[in-house]
């Protein structure tokens, strides 16, 4: 019997019917899949708080703890002619500002000579017991080349240059990013103006949005 008004009637193939039904799971899975990806797709980090790193202890520490302040990035060794007059002057440095508004911020590198051996458990522990630092230690990494770690590189290409011994200081506002940074050979009282100058920068903006 011929359909009223012209028109098909709907096939009966129970074949066609299952295809159809697999090829609509199959789109909808498909959707679903690249929703996801999109939604959980890590974001590229865009200034020096936004990544992770390890402390000395291994443990993954995401460096977004210390936005809002002022951070001096050290590749910090311990057996280098310059071990202690840094790691004095930079705890000294580290206790007059405070942590509220400004941190040292310790990595030990191995790249340079024979200047930083040991574990990074141990590079924490000889500075402490040594020299009596207080500013928080991450774990030993590369600096230079292939394997350098994205945190310290993020610093090196901002000022475009590499460090070429221990103790380079980079200064980091508090939105991430770098404000200027010393070579190792440099006086700590312009590290320690720079400094001061941003943290009381930091502190009459608080005072202003109080």
């Amino acid at each position: 019997m011929e359909a009223l008004g012209g028109y098909r009637t709907k096939s009966s193939n129970p074949n066609a019917k299952k295809l159809t039904v697999l090829l609509s799971m199959t789109v909808g899975v498909g959707c679903l899949f690249l929703l996801q990806t999109q939604l959980v797709k890590p974001r590229k980090p865009t200034d020096f708080y936004s990544f992770e790193v390890k402390d000395a202890k291994g443990r993954t520490v995401s460096l977004e703890k210390y936005r809002g302040k002022a951070s001096l990035v050290v590749n910090v060794a311990s057996l280098s002619e310059q071990t202690e007059m840094n790691y004095l002057s930079l705890q000294e440095l580290h206790r007059e500002l405070g942590t509220s508004h400004f941190n040292v911020l310790a990595f030990p590198c191995g790249q340079f000579g024979d200047t930083e051996p040991g574990t990074s458990r141990d590079i924490e522990a000889f500075a402490k017991s040594t020299y009596g630092v207080t500013f928080p230690f991450f774990s030993r990494i590369k600096i230079m080349g292939s394997e350098a770690d994205p945190a310290f590189k993020f610093l090196t290409d901002s000022v475009q240059k590499r460090p070429r011994w221990n103790f380079w200081k980079f200064l980091v506002n508090p939105e991430g990013n770098v404000v200027r940074f010393w070579r190792t050979d440099e006086p700590i009282e312009s590290v320690r103006e720079e400094a001061t100058a941003l943290v009381r920068e930091i502190i009459v903006k608080k005072r202003v949005e109080l």
